[in-house]
């Protein structure tokens, strides 16, 4: 029985990781092949690979958009893939993995001509944008629920001094959501060039904080500070007497100089002067502006159901929350917790539209919906693509674009519906859940129209 390995990851480590973990899991059992699967959530690292695991595999399977150390997989076969790729069609993957020929470790010219490969194919912006936001959001999601819980006290009982609302305000807001801007640029920097890139990158992402270039300078910062690291990795020889020096004293010397200087002289006041017009035009949105906004964004957060497009909106929304605009996140979450209820209430609308096991799925739909965890839709897309993706599009659109005309806010980015257990969290409560009502009826109801009968009551 040949032996596969696997790693799973998504950028917010909730959904995808684990949905991939266990399609591959399952299919492999129907199989008979053995596996072992490791994955990288937001609890951290489960079920590790160990070397003794890497050295007896046939092939690896690396279903992941952050980064997940393949350095330690060189010289070994290795099937990459889409995570989203992994739940819908899991027993393909496991199939392309079994088939793989498998790599000779003992080649050295081998094992650095798959290194490359694999680099030319995995490296990329949006894996690394994506690697930097895995490693915020645990500071966003803390920071703003503990920003949320101040305001129990009153929306600006933290202006009193020596309060417990003084406290929660200044772990959430004065520590947590202080370091979004540095963690997000020096975790793109660290996918780029790895532990060499941390110091540069998160240097880079504390001036764009206080240059006030945000979280757009910081995405801006982490990639120059990885592209530099890296090249300088690259080009800089020193005697082997004295090469130690380089990773611990010359690249985070110069690479940090270089990165900074260019952030304070170069680029930090043109993106402060983007960022001050984007706050500036979200401040002064107009109803049909602030609508067309909310419908872009929430169609967005249906389109792939937690893969890049989703992942974009939600990472340009929680940018905006660490400057001070809490529409568009609220419109977000709402617009992401949309698909999976709308699809729960279609088919209690519309019971002979589903199968039965489609039915069950629905009531599991329903409950990650209140979670926030969009990913819930995604069975029912995979299995009709061309009517659910449309109708859950257009009801997370309707969503999104009422949360942001009727002037719902949110100080929380996750959490779902029990974020709205929390008193001021939520801006114009009644206005949002109506929101979010108007979108799931919306998108139960175009369901129940275009989906063909499939089962008899």
């Amino acid at each position: 029985m040949k032996k596969i390995l696997a790693v799973t990851a998504c950028p917010t480590g909730i959904a995808h990781t684990y949905m991939a973990a266990e399609a591959l899991a399952q299919a492999a059992a129907q199989k008979n092949v053995e596996i072992k699967i490791e994955t990288r959530g937001a609890v951290g690292v489960e079920n590790p690979l160990t070397p003794e695991d890497i050295a007896g595999a046939h092939a690896i399977i690396i279903a992941a958009e952050t980064d997940v150390e393949e350095a330690r997989f060189v010289g070994q076969a290795i099937f990459k893939v889409a995570i989203a790729e992994a739940i819908k069609d899991p027993g393909k993957v496991i199939d392309a993995a079994v088939n793989l020929e498998p790599a000779k470790t003992n080649d050295i010219n081998q094992a650095a001509k798959n290194k490359e490969e694999r680099k030319s194919q995995i490296t990329g912006p949006y894996k690394h944008l994506m690697t930097g936001v895995s490693y915020m959001l645990p500071l966003v999601i803390a920071g703003g629920l503990i920003i949320a819980v101040s305001f129990v006290f009153g929306i600006e009982a933290f202006k009193e001094q020596g309060t417990l609302a003084e406290a929660l305000m200044t772990i959430g807001s004065g520590s947590a959501f202080a370091l979004m801007v540095p963690i997000l640029a020096g975790f793109i920097a660290f996918s780029i060039a790895e532990k060499p890139g941390l110091a540069p990158g998160m240097i880079g992402g504390m001036l764009a904080a206080k240059i006030g270039a945000g979280f757009l300078g910081g995405i801006i910062a982490g990639f120059l500070a990885g592209y530099v690291v890296q090249f300088m990795k690259e080009n800089i020889k020193l005697p082997k007497n004295f090469a130690g020096l380089v990773p611990i004293l010359i690249i985070p010397f110069i690479g940090s100089a270089i990165v900074g200087l260019l952030m304070i002289y170069v680029i930090g006041t043109p993106v402060k002067a983007i960022m001050d017009g984007l706050s500036a035009w979200l401040a002064n949105l107009g109803v049909a502006n602030a609508a067309l906004l909310g419908l872009v964004l929430g169609a967005m957060m249906a389109f792939d159901m937690g893969g890049p497009v989703n992942k974009a909106a939600y990472t340009f929304a929680i940018g905006l929350l660490g400057t001070g605009f809490y529409g568009p996140i609220a419109a977000v979450m709402a617009a992401g917790m949309t698909p999976p209820l709308g699809l729960w209430l279609a088919t209690l609308l519309a019971p002979k539209k589903f199968l039965s096991e489609e039915r069950e799925a629905g009531k599991a739909a329903g409950v990650l919906g209140l979670s926030f965890i969009t990913e819930g839709a995604i069975p029912f897309a995979a299995a009709d693509p061309f009517r659910v993706i449309p109708s859950i599009m257009v009801g997370s659109a309707v969503t999104g674009a009422l949360s942001m005309v009727l002037g719902a806010t949110l100080r929380a980015p996750h959490g779902g519906i029990f974020v709205l257990l929390i008193p001021n969290a939520v801006g114009n409560l009644g206005m949002y859940v109506l929101s979010l009502l108007v979108g799931t009826v919306v998108t139960a109801v175009i369901l129940s129209i275009v989906k063909k009968n499939k089962a008899t009551v």
